[in-house]
């Protein structure tokens, strides 16, 4: 199939794009390649996949209403992962209004494309962040995620109720998929597992919040991303639930938990980092930080019934492979 997906150039975008590469399929990616953290591990990624066959790109914009309307109509996709957004919980806080622009009019824009131009299927990228103030575990999709505690969560609810709307205005089959903490290769600099393991190589102590007793839900990229394209052809049709399903009384559209089910403490994460990396990490315990959560666990009931048993990577095993990416990254960035 011919697929679009925007955020190729991301961390997440970049795995799916090859899962797809790999799959056969043709894919157009999309990425305005901002600064919001290293360039350079964008074009890295972007390099790789532009190595592949069936892969072509465009540098454009979300809030480029003009430049975007133009790229996807060429692009006459089948398929549209709509990844690229403005990521980040603590971000959120200090610059809100990239997060209003990127996540909610960006997306108000791509899905005026996509009335103009109505692929098979739109899978949006939301988040467990979403879930908020929600103190039911494991989270379902059934549950109320009225209470975002973080600027991200809500502009990615906001995006969720959008595609919701074109969903049911336009009969554009939907589904939003809320990630879970997603690691691995390739990971952003932001994120915990690079940043620990950057300071624990270096002999630097690591900021651990919630006095490293905050859970999470941790899904390892390869995971997720089989996921998402095992959930391609699993169209929402209304009417046409299954068993435990989100699916919208109104319109073509599901709400989809992907994680890995099993929620570790975040001293457990840290340990795995310790033994990859052969290093003991120096720690400084501090507070929950505004717009966490205690916890996150991921009821993976509907994403079962839908596609079946998926692969279950251990966390050790995922650590491994997040490591040793980590050794040839941090040997490029030292030669640069």
């Amino acid at each position: 199939m011919n697929i679009l997906v925007t955020g190729a150039a991301g961390f997440i975008g970049f795995h799916l794009c090859e899962r797809l590469l790999a799959g056969g399929h043709e894919v157009v990616g999309l990425d305005a390649l901002t600064s919001y953290y290293d360039p350079a591990l964008k074009q890295t990624r972007l390099n790789l996949l532009l190595e592949r066959p069936g892969f072509s790109f465009g540098k454009v914009d979300l809030t480029d209403a003009a430049a975007l309307g133009e790229f996807v109509g060429a692009a006459r996709a089948e398929i549209v992962f709509h990844l690229a957004a403005q990521p980040g919980v603590r971000y959120s806080i200090e610059n809100p209004d990239s997060y209003i622009q990127s996540n909610v009019v960006g997306t108000a824009n791509l899905l005026e494309t996509m009335r103009r131009h109505p692929p098979r299927h739109l899978i949006f990228a939301s988040t467990s962040s979403v879930y908020g103030g929600n103190e039911h575990m494991p989270y379902a999709e059934t549950d109320r995620a009225d209470s975002p505690l973080s600027l991200y969560a809500a502009t990615k609810k906001a995006g969720e109720a959008l595609v919701h709307s074109y969903a049911h205005l336009w009969s554009i089959p939907s589904t939003c998929v809320r990630f879970f903490t997603v690691y691995g290769p390739y990971g952003r600099p932001d994120m915990a597992p690079l940043k620990f393991a950057r300071a624990i190589t270096a002999g630097e102590a690591i900021d651990v919040y919630g006095n490293g007793q905050m859970r999470r839900d941790f899904t390892y990229v390869g995971d997720l991303v089989t996921a998402m394209a095992a959930i391609m052809d699993r169209i929402p049709v209304k009417g046409e639930p299954v068993p435990g399903d989100s699916l919208s009384a109104v319109a073509p559209f599901r709400i989809l938990n992907i994680g890995g089910g099993q929620p570790t403490e975040l001293m457990v994460f840290i340990a795995s980092i310790e033994r990859a990396v052969g290093k003991e990490a120096r720690k400084t315990m501090l507070p929950m930080q505004p717009g966490d959560v205690v916890a996150t666990e991921a009821d993976t009931g509907l994403l079962a019934a839908l596609v079946g048993e998926l692969p279950d990577t251990p966390l050790d095993q995922g650590i491994d492979s997040f490591v040793d990416w980590f050794r040839s990254y941090a040997g490029e960035e030292a030669a640069r």
